[in-house]
């Protein structure tokens, strides 16, 4: 069974490769295209943990996943927040005991005058009650019920986000850390950075003198 992991940020295929160059997790439907199509059919489990990002990505891997002819279930690790919520929705879910997921409504950047502000406003709210037919088709409820929690960013918990029904059930184990072990210190991260800084620096350098 094929494992494709949705973590970081949710980002259109040509924007991948700047995260990738960063080192910041980010996701594509580019790379949910070719897990299912690697997976030809077969099972897959998909994991969820990322704050969202862009509508349109997170639109075209929904819709890569709900038309899959295999089975895909959903299990969201830590968060499903903004638009990788809409991708939990593409199929049979569970959530981590622990999890959080939030909806919203969709936000932009504009500018102009008063009639580019009123246009972007208008486009923003038909944004919203596209997102909200994905809810509504997975949960069941009506836009007059949705709408108002995406109005003022609702967070759930996993017995809520159930309740709802955004997922179908509460995973059997825990998936998140707990007190029990070793976290990294606040030092240790910094330290961890400055040494990849210091690693990046050296190999532009040597670069630089193979080009010479």
């Amino acid at each position: 069974m094929m494992e494709i992991q949705v973590k970081g940020t949710i980002t259109v295929d040509e924007d991948k490769k700047i995260y990738d160059y960063y080192g910041i997790d980010c996701f594509c439907p580019k790379d949910m295209y070719t897990a299912l199509t690697d997976a030809g059919g077969s099972d897959v489990d998909i994991y969820i943990n990322s704050g969202g990002g862009d509508l349109f990505a997170a639109t075209e891997i929904y819709s890569a996943v709900k038309s899959y002819k295999g089975s895909a279930k959903i299990h969201v690790v830590g968060l499903a927040a903004s638009a990788a919520s809409l991708i939990m929705c593409a199929g049979k879910s569970d959530i981590a005991p622990s999890a959080l997921v939030m909806i919203h409504n969709v936000s932009s950047f504009a500018a102009g005058d008063h009639a580019a502000m009123a246009h972007e406003s208008e486009v923003l709210r038909k944004a919203d009650r596209a997102v909200c037919q994905a809810y509504s088709e997975k949960t069941g409820k009506s836009e007059t019920e949705l709408l108002p929690l995406m109005d003022k960013e609702t967070w759930l918990t996993a017995a809520e986000a159930v309740e709802l029904g955004l997922c179908d059930e509460i995973a059997g184990r825990q998936t998140l850390t707990n007190a029990y072990c070793t976290l990294l210190t606040a030092q240790q991260r910094r330290e961890y950075e400055n040494a990849k800084t210091k690693a990046a620096a050296r190999l532009r350098l040597e670069k630089i003198k193979f080009l010479r």
